[in-house]
């Protein structure tokens, strides 16, 4: 079994299980969370591009800032309105 590593911030290290990638994006809607840093909004922005001119819809999320955790109003906005989601890290 492959394990994932979750990055959020808790005073341990929880391993959990991997899910399973989907087979294709098709009918998805892909979320693009942006964490804050650096230039990531302009990566997002040319994915975001890119995925339209396959027709897949995408929905943009963000933190408020790199230095802090995603406010739990925009994790539960994720994972209730997003499929799959591609997290920018760009500097």
């Amino acid at each position: 079994m492959n394990w994932l590593r979750d990055p959020t911030a808790e005073t341990t290290a929880i391993k959990r299980p991997r899910v399973q990638p989907p087979a294709s994006l098709e009918g998805l809607t892909i979320g693009l969370f942006d964490i804050g840093k650096t230039r990531s909004n302009e990566f997002l922005d040319q994915v975001e591009k890119r995925l339209h001119e396959r027709g897949l819809k995408t929905l943009r999320y963000a933190k408020p800032t790199n230095a802090k955790v995603a406010p739990v109003e925009v994790i539960q906005r994720v994972v209730t309105e997003a499929d799959a989601v591609l997290i920018a890290l760009s500097d």
